[in-house]
């Protein structure tokens, strides 16, 4: 069996984020969130920005017969190996969760646990909805996220799918506020993954 593949050498002048749109479900409320989140970003030069959509990762329920803090990124599942490759391609990342019962989806759950040594050292931020905001998830996620040594900002932005709404839900409509805060949250995740650049090497 061939050796695992290396982590990338990050020679970019810019870090890379990811915006991971985090839930798959039918008639999810996180793609329009998450195409905000993308114009927000149109036009700014402190990093790269990309959305991956989770969706198109199918990924199965962590069924890897190696531990993944053990897999040294040798993977049995081919979906498995097609998500590790596209997160070692980032520096940070911004997740765009929903709040489930009290708690975080599900699919994105699996996501970040089916991998380990790809979220290693990387920085984190959370853009949350729900009919409170989210809230609840965010806090369960730093939590969770801290277990793959990933560094999570202070700063968060919660959309409420009861007051953020246009006709009768249909049209996502986030608080004026929403730009500035999202503009402070990204100012965090950048600096902050830059800073632990060297923990990366």
């Amino acid at each position: 069996m061939a050796g695992p593949p290396p982590c990338p050498r990050h020679t970019r002048s810019l870090v890379k984020i990811a915006i991971i749109l985090g839930s798959t479900r039918p008639g999810r409320f996180g793609a329009p969130v998450a195409e905000w989140v993308m114009q927000q970003v149109e036009g700014r030069e402190d990093a790269e920005y990309e959305l991956v959509d989770l969706a198109d990762y199918d990924l199965d329920l962590l069924d890897e017969p190696t531990v993944p803090g053990a897999a040294k990124r040798q993977y049995d599942n081919p979906k498995t190996r097609r998500w590790s490759t596209k997160i070692d391609e980032f520096d940070g990342f911004v997740f765009v969760t929903p709040e489930y019962n009290h708690g975080v989806p599900a699919a994105l759950k699996n996501a970040v646990d089916v991998l380990y040594p790809e979220w290693v050292h990387k920085g984190a931020a959370l853009v949350s909805y729900g009919a409170d905001g989210g809230v609840r998830a965010v806090e369960h996620w730093r939590t969770i996220l801290a277990n793959p040594q990933m560094h999570v900002v202070r700063g968060r932005v919660s959309f409420s799918t009861m007051i953020e709404v246009e006709q009768d839900g249909a049209v996502f409509a986030p608080a004026e506020r929403r730009a500035k805060e999202l503009g402070n949250v990204l100012r965090q995740l950048t600096r902050l993954t830059e800073a632990t650049s060297s923990l990366r090497s």
